[in-house]
């Protein structure tokens, strides 16, 4: 499908909502018009960044601007309510002609868009910014590699005191740590760092004792 095959469709589908519709007028792909109001449309075959750049340019010349994409395009398949979700915060909207009919479907239309912020995520965030001590992750690495998180952070504190102190009651590590967290730490054992020997006392792991070798080395000790 090329991009003028789209416009025969949004055209009659404009046309039939009352617009005059026009091609190819100051560098829209399509421009409409009916009672004053200017719609422009930006016609593409897929989406992409440079699709959103035109249509980015119309905004200050036009009342409405809408992209028209075939229901083919490959962003409506591999993340359709991201896409949305991105043009609703440009203010654009979303026609999606279906290839074999013809039929456009007007999946959104432009709007002013406050997304409503979350408090829960926003506080998740702010604790866990406060709970790092320092800056131990390079921003954009890799994250296979592992990241440092906060509870890492910890769990690397009471496999180092193990790893120096030897088998000890949980109690004890808590209090000479001052983390309130021990417990819940080495019973979940999230990591298979710790080995429960009974009575509430806890010892390093052969597994814990390779991987401490790898998260306290020269080049992760930053923010410890």
């Amino acid at each position: 499908m090329r991009e003028a095959d789209l416009y025969g469709p949004v055209k009659r589908f404009l046309a039939g909502q009352g617009y005059e519709v026009k091609g190819e007028v100051g560098g829209c792909d399509v421009l409409a018009v009916k009672e004053g109001c200017l719609l422009a449309v930006e016609l593409k075959v897929a989406a992409s960044l440079k699709l959103l750049l035109q249509a980015a340019s119309r905004i200050s010349s036009v009342d409405q601007v809408y992209l028209a994409v075939p229901d083919t395009a490959a962003i409506l398949r591999a993340d359709r309510q991201g896409f949305l979700r991105l043009l609703r915060l440009l203010g654009f909207g979303l026609l999606v002609v279906d290839a074999g009919s013809g039929l456009v479907l007007p999946l959104l239309d432009p709007s002013e868009y406050r997304p409503r912020k979350s408090g829960e995520k926003r506080g998740r965030l702010l604790r866990e910014h406060a709970e790092l001590v320092g800056d131990p992750n390079e921003g954009g690495s890799d994250r296979r590699t592992g990241l440092m998180t906060p509870y890492r952070q910890k769990a690397i504190r009471v496999a180092e005191y193990l790893e120096r102190e030897g088998p000890t009651r949980v109690g004890v590590v808590r209090e000479h740590l001052g983390e309130p967290r021990a417990r819940q730490i080495l019973y979940g054992n999230v990591y298979g760092w710790f080995e429960m020997l009974g009575g509430g006392v806890y010892a390093l792991s052969p597994r814990g004792l390779r991987e401490l070798l790898v998260w306290t080395g020269p080049a992760r000790r930053d923010g410890r």
